[in-house]
């Protein structure tokens, strides 16, 4: 496995009014971070928050290219990114034990934390596909190049690590410094990945090794 040291290119936030970022994505402009009740639009160029959508947004947050879906007390909501409405609803794996979202070749990918696992998820029923296990708890998840990617944050250590899809065998990290944690977790599809900061209240910016 190879490991190297996180370089943390940009840190965005605290924020007015939010207190924690749960679960990220980026929808090629904007990343869209939860903070609990809201989803918050930032512009990683400027660092603005430009509009935020009242919805409950407590875990991990996907885009597909034309929607949102918002992990939210063991249900994945799909939302309207103009109005903020809820389109649809499906169960979510971990049943209020879920953690990372990401959006994929057609599937939902859900971590769960404390079970150490990723589901591969049907989007429109929520039926469980394939599971992958982690030996770390695992929280943001996202896919980049067909790597897959999740976030770890246990005993007071957070790394970014990639997977092989098939087995779970862990074949890079990437070692986040002391203190700084890892809610979230999304590609930008090219050089840097977006990590929520949990309870700092941060996202902060990491380059993507390679």
């Amino acid at each position: 496995m190879k490991r190297t040291q996180a370089q943390i290119i940009r840190e965005y936030g605290p924020f007015p009014g939010i207190d924690t970022v749960h679960g990220l994505t980026y929808d090629g402009k904007q990343v869209w971070f939860a903070t609990g009740d809201s989803l918050v639009a930032l512009d990683p160029a400027t660092g603005a928050t430009s509009r935020s959508l009242k919805v409950v947004a407590n875990a991990g947050t996907a885009f597909d290219g034309k929607h949102l879906y918002q992990i939210a007390d063991g249900r994945i909501q799909k939302v309207d990114p103009e109005s903020g409405k809820v389109l649809a609803t499906i169960p979510s794996p971990g049943g209020g034990n879920d953690s990372g979202l990401a959006w994929a070749d057609g599937s939902l990918w859900v971590g769960e934390y404390r079970q150490r696992k990723i589901h591969q998820i049907d989007p429109g029923t929520g039926r469980v596909l394939r599971t992958i296990a982690s030996d770390r708890f695992v929280t943001g998840v996202t896919w980049v190049d067909g790597q897959l990617w999740h976030g770890t944050w246990e005993e007071g250590e957070s790394e970014l690590r990639r997977v092989e899809p098939a087995t779970g065998e862990v074949l890079e990290a990437v070692e986040m410094p002391a203190g700084t944690g890892v809610s979230g977790l999304e590609s930008d599809g090219a050089g840097q990945f977006f990590c929520g900061g949990g309870e700092s209240g941060k996202v902060r910016a990491v380059r993507r090794p390679g």
